[in-house]
């Protein structure tokens, strides 16, 4: 009886014990709920952003909501999707569905812009983008080579309440005869939808065209179709752009700030939520978060008990100061999930932290912004100081130099952020040559890493050093002529003999560009190693860096006919080259300064500590350099070298600079070199040439103009022999004929 009635009590309190469990409910994990569901793209799964804590982290509830509100229906744009029209008609596209590969060549990329429409305005930051298009190595004015096509109607404002909007965008796009229902099409926006829901729609069926949008939502994202790109104002430079303001390696790496934001606060509406918040973080000390109600024109009809005290705080702050002093900067979603503070932290070396949840990131197909950035959740907003506070210094000044590559790299100019969408693209239509994700992600970036030279990583200079590969101890010799050979006893002849007893001299390329016949055969002299003749195309002083597939070694040693060089010097200076295979290493050094006077670049050829450039009248460089001048390089600024047959070193200076962001390395000589004076009656007559620096400095100006900026850097590093010039005996010396004069 007894065991019954135990029996009968463990029944009924296993039976309550279910109804309880049934009546309050268990919470599933969230994995085992939603086994499909998709993690970030950029590898890392959502909460992999954050440290691990012992505690789990509540979802913070800000204040002015209750606890019946669904808190993620004001920060996720997914419940509003269905509103939309435009967009999601083409929903499902994806490159393999909505994209015609027929139109593209087996190695071509070709991109058509529609010519400009009497009577349609365009605003600059459109005009901006059609002409870094227009500028690009992609542009055709063929529409039947075009693999891609962008439309010469501005579609960068489709926000109604804005005077940039275009009307009648519909009928426009519709009446376009290559239209196509937007087959291979690219557009580009940067506003969508408008107040109060600000929805992702731009008012027009899109088709099957692909997006090049700002403030993009992951819902309404197409992997591998559209292209996230960052929210830019319209000052913005087109070409160039300032450079990063992390100086040098910034140690140690904190600042004044930990953590600061300055914007606008919504009272209302989309977006308000995790502004209206910041004050709960904000401490006045090192986490600086400042927001004011001034904004429209009824904010006043809003306003609530903070907003005169907000407005006081915020006041008191300059927002550049505290940008240049902070470690880490806020980057909360505004009205749309985009922010103009993303870029303004990349530039400030000020890590951002982005707290705008479902925001698809800038170009996040190619980059990886977990090593630039800190991405939060929207609902976790009061574990940001404690998080960023557990970030190592070495963490923080990794972070911080990965902002200026990514900023200087992708994001600096209108014609970066236009060029890195096609290079995308590109890479997506030619999978063959698509980078790989350390291109894009390490200096010098995707844009100076031309898939059609290699994919394999090893056949570029900038990446010897992190793959731990050696240049192979050979290089090839390049030597201009534009005389006619009529003596032995010229320089060039002389010249050939010290370069062809260099122990590390593969061959020798004598570059004919001269308006004489190539000389007999006999008539050059016998050296240890091969000597190649080719003709020059066109006789132009381009020719001299096109990608000779006679050059077998990743050395060039690129020489003028009139250079004067031992063969010790070439064996020091190619050793020197080994070091810094990724840099213009070479004699004869020259320099550039900003005139004051007449508010342009100017070119010395004085003797100083002080250089920029390494002509490559006597330098080793890899022979890559040659293939990005030939292909990287507008045809107008290699026009302009050829009609003046000048300039074409600087050019490469100018080029190589910007792809390393670091001067050459000049190594020591004997005082006795020199560009020797040539027969005024002769094409190397240039250094004779009243007009010679003229010109140069008009290069200087011209190249500046295309960079957008000026890409060389001053240096005051020579280096020397071990003991070169010591009061030592010459037999102890490596490189002995330097000393002798």
């Amino acid at each position: 009886m007894q065991a019954k009635k135990r029996y009968l009590i463990l029944f009924s309190a296993g039976a309550c014990l279910v109804l309880l469990l049934y009546l309050s409910g268990v919470q599933v994990p969230a994995s085992k709920r939603n086994p499909n569901r998709r993690d970030d793209r950029s590898g890392h799964r959502p909460n992999s952003h954050w440290p691990h804590f012992t505690e789990p982290l509540q979802p913070f509830i800000p204040w002015d909501q209750t606890e019946t509100e669904d808190y993620s229906a004001h920060t996720w744009p997914r419940q509003k999707r269905d509103v939309n029209s435009g967009v999601y008609k083409g929903k499902r596209c994806r490159m393999d569905s909505c994209f015609d590969f027929s139109l593209c060549g087996k190695d071509s990329f070709k991109v058509y812009v529609y010519p400009q429409q009497k009577g349609e305005k365009i605003s600059e930051s459109y005009q901006n983008i059609l002409s870094s298009i227009e500028g690009s190595r992609f542009y055709t004015s063929d529409p039947g080579q075009a693999c891609l096509f962008v439309l010469n109607l501005d579609t960068l404002d489709r926000d109604k309440l804005s005077p940039q909007y275009v009307h009648n965008l519909k009928t426009k796009i519709q009446n376009l005869s290559l239209w196509n229902n937007g087959r291979n099409h690219l557009i580009f926006n940067l506003y969508s939808g408008t107040w109060p829901d600000y929805t992702e729609d731009l008012g027009f069926d899109i088709g099957q065209a692909m997006l090049a949008k700002a403030s993009t939502s992951t819902e309404n994202f197409r992997p591998n179709f559209d292209v996230s790109i960052p929210l830019f104002s319209k000052d913005h430079p087109r070409t160039g752009g300032e450079r990063g303001y992390l100086k040098y390696n910034s140690i140690p790496p904190f600042r004044k700030y930990t953590l600061v934001f300055k914007g606008k606060r919504y009272l209302t509406g989309i977006g308000s939520d995790t502004r209206n918040a910041l004050y709960h973080v904000h401490n006045s000390e090192d986490v600086v978060l400042l927001t004011t109600c001034k904004h429209g024109k009824d904010w006043q009809k809003h306003k609530d008990a903070r907003c005169d005290r907000d407005n006081a705080e915020y006041d008191r702050y300059d927002y550049k100061e505290m940008l240049h002093n902070s470690t880490f900067c806020l980057v909360p979603r505004g009205r749309r999930l985009g922010s103009f503070r993303f870029l303004e932290a990349l530039q400030a070396a000020c890590i951002p932290v982005v707290l705008s949840n479902g925001w698809e990131l800038p170009f996040s197909e190619v980059i990886d912004w977990s090593a630039a950035a800190v991405i939060g959740d929207e609902r976790l907003l009061l574990q940001i100081p404690s998080t960023v506070h557990t970030i190592h210094q070495d963490k923080i000044l990794s972070l911080r130099q990965q902002t200026q590559f990514l900023w200087e790299a992708y994001f600096s100019s209108v014609e970066k952020i236009v060029l890195t969408t096609l290079e995308i693209i590109h890479d997506r239509v030619l999978q063959q040559l698509a980078r790989s994700s350390l291109m894009w992600n390490r200096l010098p970036g995707g844009l100076f890493t031309l898939p059609h030279y290699s994919s394999y990583l090893g056949h570029f200079p900038f990446y010897f050093g992190p793959l731990g590969i050696r240049t192979l101890p050979k290089f090839t010799a390049v030597i201009h002529a534009v005389t006619p050979l009529v003596s032995q006893s010229q320089p060039i002849l002389k010249l050939l003999a010290a370069v062809a007893k260099s122990q590390h001299c593969a061959q020798i390329v004598v570059l004919w560009n001269c308006d004489r016949p190539l000389p007999v055969k006999h008539r050059w002299p016998a050296t240890s190693q091969s000597v190649i003749v080719i003709e020059g195309e066109n006789k132009v002083m381009s020719s001299r860096f096109l990608p000779y597939g006679s050059i077998v070694t990743d050395a060039v040693l690129s020489l003028d006919e009139d250079t004067v060089l031992s063969t010790t010097e070439v064996d020091f200076a190619f050793i020197v080259w080994q070091s810094f295979p990724e840099r213009i290493v070479g004699y004869p050094a020259r320099s550039h300064f900003w005139d004051i006077n007449k508010e342009r670049w100017g070119y010395t050829s004085k003797w100083t500590n002080d250089y920029s450039m390494v002509l490559t009248g006597a330098a080793f460089y890899h022979r890559y350099y040659n293939y990005l001048y030939t292909n990287y390089l507008p045809a107008s600024l290699k026009s302009m070298v050829d009609q003046l047959s000048n300039c074409e070193d600087i050019l490469m200076n100018f080029l190589v600079s910007a792809v390393t962001k670091l001067p050459p390395i000049k190594v020591t000589q004997k005082k006795q070199y020199k560009e020797t004076m040539m027969g005024q009656t002769s094409r190397a007559s240039r250094w004779a040439d009243p007009d010679h620096f003229a010109q140069r400095q008009t290069c200087m100006n011209k190249f500046a103009s295309w960079f957008g900026t000026m890409p060389l850097v001053h240096s005051q590093m020579r280096l020397d022999p071990v003991l070169f010039k010591d009061q030592v005996s010459i037999l102890r010396k490596k490189y002995r004929d330097i000393e002798r004069l």
